[in-house]
């Protein structure tokens, strides 16, 4: 049966419908993104007691997302899967300490650095070892993150050694506090703030000469999106000029290290 409404009554329903409009377009307008990082390495990214995952990368990352006007979740991938998880959807960028390498851009994507990078050997401070050649490696106990720039590094530079691949830093760091390896390598931040904050760290310290071969640390680190997503590498390029620009990535930086991670001064 239909209803036959008053003038007054048509005119409250068009006000209703009205004043909903805009809240409604707002709710639409906003982009929601997905992004990934690993949560398992310390201070730039890792799970915290309450389960929320925190770092360096994940601040970067919400506050580059804000400046793209996206709502952004944040999600942790194992970091075997993290590329392929990319190009399977499962999220949209990746901000996850990734070296931006000739390998890498083969099958993805990235954004201008937000960061420098170096990696590093690390002893124990008793150890006599010195010297980082492939004959002075030959037979030493060498530990690293598997499928990471540090594992293609000592696989291809010290053949003769006897090298372990762990799934996480965690891992390796607990086998170097350990003593189950003679050398670990690593990117310098994390592995310095390892060595110099935690407890498992006093056992050692970093030497030689910081690793800075392009091959290995590559442009810089990235945000890895896929190789389609121009529009949003731009996007987040120009966001990251303008945390630069405004102080906003300072402050982010000195609440995780004494020294710009952008520079590296």
């Amino acid at each position: 049966m239909n209803k036959l409404f008053s003038k007054s009554h048509i005119a409250k329903m068009c006000m209703v419908v009205v004043m909903s409009l805009p809240i409604m377009v707002s709710s639409a307008a906003a982009e929601k993104l997905r992004v990934a990082t690993e949560g398992a390495y310390p201070p730039f990214n890792s799970i915290n007691s309450s389960g929320e995952i925190v770092g360096f990368d994940v601040e970067i990352g919400l506050e580059l997302c804000k400046r793209i006007k996206a709502e952004c979740s944040i999600v942790a991938q194992d970091w075997d899967g993290i590329i392929p998880g990319l190009i399977a959807n499962k999220y949209d960028f990746v901000i996850a300490s990734m070296f931006i390498t000739e390998e890498r851009k083969k099958i993805v994507d990235f954004t201008d650095p937000y960061y420098l990078a170096a990696m590093t050997h690390l002893v124990a401070k008793d150890s006599k070892i010195i010297e980082f050649t492939s004959e002075s490696m030959k037979g030493k106990v060498i530990g690293a993150q598997s499928g990471t720039t540090q594992s293609d590094f000592i696989e291809k530079s010290y053949p003769d050694a006897d090298i372990r691949l762990y799934p996480t830093q965690d891992e390796a760091s607990l086998d170097m506090a350990s003593g189950r390896l003679d050398v670990m390598v690593g990117d310098v931040l994390p592995l310095l703030d390892w060595a110099t904050k935690t407890k498992d760290g006093e056992c050692c310290e970093l030497r030689g000469d910081p690793i800075t071969d392009p091959a290995f640390v590559g442009d810089g680190v990235g945000i890895a999106l896929r190789q389609e997503d121009d529009e949003l590498r731009e996007r987040l390029n120009n966001a990251i000029v303008e945390i630069l620009a405004d102080g906003t990535y300072k402050k982010i930086n000195d609440k995780y290290f004494d020294l710009n991670v952008y520079t590296m001064k």
